[in-house]
């Protein structure tokens, strides 16, 4: 949205509060993203909302269709198995990696995170609360010292918003509270072997909550999916 002291966003912050909206479920998988109604609802131009547009879809959030214009991406079944799978290979080795290296005040963050995503639940507020979740996954990353495979699995998680936004049945899974304590406990406990396992058998956990031959969208209007 605009600032309150009349200065316009610039893209980057344009491109950044719709990639949220995305990740929280408030703009939904196929929605329309015309220029000119994303430049009046965040005050900008239509050269500021176009290459906020661009930098989502160079993150692969926005599909850019010839004659038709923006839409929020819509991830295949396939492109939603090969998500998983690349990050059933990258998480559980991650998570081995967190382990051996975390700190108290890297427990205390995760800890952090899994509260905020409880509060997001407990308010109804599930796309946010799977977007914390993803946060949580990317944190250990961090926590793992990773910085070039943190990136990867940076663009795998935001896909897989995508993913869950179309494709879940089970809402649950996607943040059950067991997974990630048992996960914060082993950090603690700086036991990789047992982190690894944790991580494989959590995503094999999200894979199962998703119903890959349905496809739920319903894309909502701009200006409701992005206000304050």
């Amino acid at each position: 949205m605009a600032d309150s002291v009349n200065q316009a966003p610039s893209s980057e912050r344009v491109a950044d509060d719709m990639s949220r909206a995305i990740h929280e479920h408030r703009l939904s998988p196929g929605t329309k993203l015309n220029e000119d109604e994303v430049g009046a609802i965040y005050g900008v131009s239509r050269t500021v909302a176009r290459a906020a547009l661009q930098s989502l879809a160079h993150k692969r959030l926005v599909e850019l269709r010839r004659n038709r214009g923006a839409f929020v991406a819509q991830p295949s079944a396939r492109e939603a198995r090969e998500v998983f799978e690349a990050r059933a290979l990258l998480e559980p080795r991650t998570a081995r990696s967190a382990a051996e290296r975390a700190t108290p005040e890297d427990i205390a963050v995760l800890q952090h995170h899994i509260d905020e995503e409880h509060a997001a639940i407990r308010a109804g507020e599930l796309g946010r609360s799977v977007h914390l979740s993803g946060m949580f996954h990317l944190e250990i990353a961090r926590i793992a010292h990773q910085e070039t495979i943190a990136e990867f699995i940076a663009q795998l998680i935001a896909r897989s918003s995508l993913i869950v936004a179309l494709y879940w049945k089970r809402r649950g899974a996607m943040c059950e509270s067991h997974a990630h304590h048992a996960l914060i406990q082993a950090f603690a406990r700086h036991d990789g072997d047992l982190a690894e396992e944790l991580m494989k058998h959590h995503l094999v956990d999200l894979v199962t909550s998703l119903d890959l031959s349905n496809v739920s969208s319903a894309p909502a209007s701009l200006r409701e999916a992005l206000r304050p």
